[in-house]
């Protein structure tokens, strides 16, 4: 099995697919996480912060241990400035030298612009005849944006769910390298937060634990 994630930000990937991975991991599969956008001083970000989160990358990319780390580097919070063609090229780029069966997309009712970007572009990326690694496509949901998306006509619908119960503190250790990115409760990215949605997943599936996604594609 080769699993990739596309997370438009980091910590994304740790919100939606986090025990999923450390799963996958732990199965053997080759895992790969690409990162679409990126900050910088140029675009008015503290050289302070810049540095963190390129710090970030790095503990991250060794908890999980990935096979595989794309960056596109994209401006953050940017994406709807940035041409189509070049998103795709760069996703179709990633496909081309990863080959992965498994994709993780984030889900196109989020409620941050950059998700709903991110996703056009790798749908563009899984037309069998020019990808034809790719067999499943899921989508995540992100807490904190799939779940404040007003879209009802497109919201998020589970129907994979899977256990992540033995992996669930190892993902809140990892969502701890965001530090940042974490509040009290009931802010959405708490650690009782994710807890409690990981509980709801799994008691939905009849796990203690589980992470949901919305399958979209799959040719077995």
């Amino acid at each position: 099995m080769k699993t990739i994630v596309i997370a438009p930000h980091p910590d994304d990937e740790v919100l939606g697919v986090g025990g999923t991975l450390l799963r996958r991991k732990a199965e053997g599969a080759k895992v790969a996480w690409l990162i679409v956008t990126a900050i910088s001083v140029e675009y008015g970000w503290r050289v302070e912060k810049v540095t963190q989160r390129s710090d970030e990358i790095k503990r991250i990319t060794e908890l999980f241990g990935f096979d595989d780390v794309f960056a596109l580097n994209f401006p953050a919070t940017r994406l709807d400035q940035v041409p189509m063609s070049d998103l795709v090229a760069g996703v179709s780029d990633a496909f081309r030298i990863f080959e992965p069966e498994e994709v993780f997309v984030p889900h196109p009712s989020d409620v941050h612009t950059d998700h709903r970007i991110v996703f056009d572009a790798v749908s563009s990326c899984t037309k069998w005849f020019r990808y034809p690694s790719v067999k499943r496509v899921l989508a995540y949901e992100t807490i904190s944006e799939t779940d404040f998306g007003l879209g009802a006509d497109r919201g998020f619908r589970p129907n994979v769910f899977v256990n992540i119960e033995p992996f669930l503190n190892n993902k809140l250790r990892a969502m701890d390298i965001y530090a940042s990115e974490l509040g009290a409760f009931p802010f959405p990215r708490s650690h009782e937060a994710i807890r409690a949605l990981a509980t709801l997943r799994g008691a939905t599936s009849g796990f203690k634990a589980a992470e949901a996604f919305e399958l979209l594609r799959e040719r077995a």
